[in-house]
C-alpha cells in the first residue's frame, strides 16, 4: 500500500502538467488513443520476457511514439477526419494487443495488462515512474512558456521562430513517456483517467495555467489516497476505484462550479 501510494502520487506530478496542457490543446481523444498504442508494444515485450520492466516499457514507448507519428501523418489527409483517424488507431492497437495476449496467455495476464494491478507495483516500477515523473517535471520547467503558448496558438509560434513542430514533438513524447509508467499501474484501458480526470477538474475552478496544473496535481493526490483506503476497506480493484474517485471529485467540481461565478462565459447571463 506505501508503495502504491507514493507511486500514485508520482504519477501525479508529471499527471497535472501533461494532463493540463493536453485540455488546454484539445487534444483529450489524442491521449486516449496514445494510451491504447502502448498497448500492442507491451504485449509483444510480455509475450518476449513476460513482467520485464523493461521489456514492457521499451515495447510501449515504440508503438506510443509510431501511432503518434501515424497520427501526426494522417492529421493532413483530405480523405478522412482527424477524429476518424484517431478512433481508427484507437481500435487497431486495443483489438492487435487483445490478440496478441490473449493468444499466448491466461486469462489473468490479459486482465493485467488491461487493467493493471496498482497494489503489485514493485521498487523498480516505482523508481520507473519516479525517475519519468522527474524527467517530465524539468522539461516543462524550462520549456514552460513555449509549451503553453504553443497549446493556445501555435500558429504564433511558428510565425516567430519559436519551432513549434519541436515542441509539440517534445510534449507528445512526454505524454507517450507518462502513459507508459501509468500503464504499470492502471494498464492500457485506465492509463489515461489519472491525467485528465483531475486536470478537467481543475478546469472547474480556474482559467489560469499554472494554478489548474497545481490544482490537477493535487487533485490527482487526493483521488489516489481515497481510491486506495476505499479499495483497501471495501476489498476492491484499486485501480478502478481511483480513477472512480478521480471521477466523483470531476462530477463534484463541475456541479460545484455550476452554482459559482466560474461559469464559463458563454453560459453567464449577460447584464
Amino acid at each position: 500500500m506505501r508503495i502504491a501510494l507514493v507511486a500514485c502520487f508520482a504519477l501525479a506530478l508529471a499527471n497535472g502538467p501533461m494532463g493540463t496542457l493536453l485540455l488546454m490543446r484539445r487534444e483529450s481523444l489524442d491521449g486516449n488513443v496514445l494510451s491504447h498504442a502502448v498497448m500492442p508494444g507491451a504485449a509483444l515485450g510480455f509475450l518476449y520476457a513476460g513482467y520485464s520492466l523493461a521489456a514492457l516499457t521499451i515495447g510501449g514507448l515504440l508503438t506510443g511514439l509510431a501511432v503518434a507519428a501515424l497520427a501526426a501523418l494522417s492529421a493532413g489527409s483530405r480523405w478522412q477526419r482527424q477524429d476518424s483517424n484517431l478512433i481508427a488507431f484507437y481500435l487497431i492497437c486495443l483489438s492487435f494487443g487483445v490478440l496478441i495476449v490473449a493468444a499466448r496467455s491466461s486469462q489473468a495476464d490479459l486482465v493485467h495488462v488491461l487493467f493493471g494491478t496498482v497494489l503489485a507495483v514493485d521498487v523498480k516500477a516505482l523508481l520507473l515512474m519516479a525517475s519519468i515523473s522527474s524527467a517530465t517535471m524539468l522539461v516543462v520547467a524550462a520549456l514552460y512558456r513555449p509549451l503553453v503558448v504553443e497549446s493556445f496558438d501555435p500558429a504564433f509560434l511558428r510565425a516567430v521562430g519559436g519551432g513549434g513542430g519541436a515542441f509539440r514533438a517534445i510534449f507528445v513524447t512526454l505524454v507517450v513517456l507518462n502513459l507508459v509508467a501509468s500503464f504499470q499501474a492502471f494498464g492500457t484501458l485506465l492509463a489515461i483517467g489519472p491525467m485528465l480526470l483531475p486536470a478537467a477538474a481543475a478546469r472547474c475552478w480556474t482559467n489560469k495555467v499554472f494554478p489548474m496544473i497545481v490544482l490537477a496535481t493535487v487533485l490527482g493526490m487526493a483521488a489516489a489516497l481515497v481510491g486506495l483506503l476505499v479499495s483497501y476497506y471495501a476489498n476492491l480493484p484499486s485501480g478502478p476505484v481511483i480513477v472512480i474517485s478521480a471521477g466523483v471529485i470531476y462530477g463534484m467540481s463541475l456541479l460545484a462550479a455550476g452554482r459559482t461565478w466560474l461559469k464559463p462565459e458563454g453560459l453567464r447571463k449577460k447584464p
